[in-house]
């Protein structure tokens, strides 16, 4: 099996701010005048250095999602969505692309179990120099029970878990529909928050460019499994299928039942129409809106 180690300052980890639980904290994010080291902003989007460099060997960035500090994926605009989607993966290709580093991570924390100390919504893009990509992770797990399919993006329920039970997929052919991308991760982290079985309050992201490819995972966050941090056992739940069709249901069906109900409802006052004209001895006219009139 092979391990990534990778030094953690202490020192300067504790002095990082926190206001997931202490919602006391100021947030450091909304005193944008106060911000330092800004590479660059785009609308209310912004990415800089992280002030607090706690990983050695590594090169630390964040993406500030927007000026909304109770904000999240789900609340987003699919226009605000995608174009966070576009700023964001372009700068990480860029790293990626300056060949600076061995390894350069793009994820997200959310929420009290994600791992994450600040409230306001942001990304992180870390660079590593001593640590290779090949040992992360494995393309097994965005194996999955496919629930949509758009263009170049395929949505899929993780049949082989990098950590165990849920966990949602998107993976996009090419680099050439972050729109998609965009819409469907969208989908994925508003059906964890507010759709699934149980209660959860925290996710993250990770992404990956894997051959050409960029593969997102959406892990909701609960206690982990002591089989899975003592034995490295992923846990496979005996209902994917019913939670595939669950978010079949509530985000792709619903146009099809959308079109049936409006063709079901010209189809009654069409026949509405036909039997008042048979009574009136075929006098009774339907409107341009499939009423009668």
């Amino acid at each position: 099996m092979e391990y990534n180690y990778l030094g953690f300052d202490i020192n300067i980890g504790k002095s990082k701010p926190e206001n997931i639980v202490h919602r006391e904290v100021a947030c450091p994010f909304c005193d944008v005048k106060s911000l330092k080291n800004i590479i660059e902003i785009k609308n209310d989007m912004i990415l800089l250095e992280n002030k607090y460099q706690v990983l050695q060997e590594a090169y630390q960035l964040l993406i500030i999602e927007g000026s909304e500090c109770n904000a999240d994926i789900p609340d987003y605009t699919l226009e605000h969505m995608q174009e966070l989607m576009h700023f964001s993966i372009n700068h990480w290709l860029n790293i990626i692309n300056s060949k600076k580093y061995k390894t350069v991570l793009f994820f997200k924390n959310h929420g009290p179990l994600s791992g994450g100390t600040m409230r306001h919504p942001h990304m992180q893009i870390v660079g590593i120099k001593n640590l290779e990509f090949k040992n992360m992770c494995d393309k097994r797990q965005f194996e999955g029970i496919k629930i949509a399919e758009k263009n170049n993006v395929v949505m899929n329920l993780s049949t082989k878990p990098r950590v165990g039970f849920t966990e949602v997929n998107v993976i996009m052919q090419g680099l050439n529909d972050i729109d998609t991308l965009a819409e469907f991760v969208q989908i994925g982290v508003d059906y964890i928050m507010n759709h699934f079985s149980v209660n959860c309050s925290s996710y993250n992201l990770f992404f990956y460019l894997i051959e050409g490819n960029i593969h997102v995972k959406i892990m909701p966050r609960f206690a982990t499994s002591p089989l899975f941090i003592g034995y490295n056992i992923e846990l496979v739940p005996n209902n994917l299928q019913e939670i595939a069709k669950h978010i079949k249901q509530l985000y792709f069906d619903k146009k099809t039942t959308k079109h049936l109900s409006v063709v079901v409802f010209y189809l009654l006052n069409y026949f509405i129409s036909s039997s008042a004209s048979s009574f009136s001895g075929g006098t009774g006219n339907i409107s341009k809106s499939g009423l009668l009139s």
